[in-house]
């Protein structure tokens, strides 16, 4: 596995998910993803990713062999219009609605959708609201 660009300066590094049907998670997570503006990152015969996020199969020899569980795991949403756009690709490719997008009690402007992947695990797309970054991330190339 060859990495010859990363994003980073954000809280979480990267997170796993190792899951029961490899190719009903990489059909789910290569559509709902793009609409956020992240690409596929890589894959091989056993896992594939998304920037902080690696998916492989219990067998995989990045995985200690067992499935990981059930998780919540947001991802930034750059409007409301992608935070739309997740919902509505993700209950097109297997996901299964969890809350449909709308304004949430959080703070003010926080506007979610929630959906459960193929393994159960809460996926939410979450656009805080208009804010002004002072970058998108740090990219790190090697």
């Amino acid at each position: 596995m060859e990495t010859q660009e990363l994003h980073r300066g954000r809280l979480i590094d990267h997170l796993q998910l190792v899951v029961r049907d490899l190719a009903a998670s990489k059909a789910f997570y290569t559509a709902i993803l793009p609409p956020l503006g992240v690409p596929l990152g890589g894959e091989g015969k056993d896992y594939f990713w998304f920037d902080e996020l690696f998916v492989s199969s219990a067998d995989s020899d990045a995985a200690v062999g067992k499935l990981t569980g059930r998780h919540h795991l947001a991802f930034q949403a750059k409007d409301r219009a992608a935070v739309e756009a997740f919902h509505k690709t993700a209950l097109a490719h297997g996901g299964t609605d969890n809350g449909a997008p709308g304004e949430r009690p959080y703070h003010p402007g926080y506007y979610a959708a929630f959906v459960l992947d193929p393994d159960g695990n809460n996926i939410e797309a979450v656009f805080h609201g208009e804010a002004k970054r002072s970058a998108p991330s740090v990219k790190v190339t090697f």
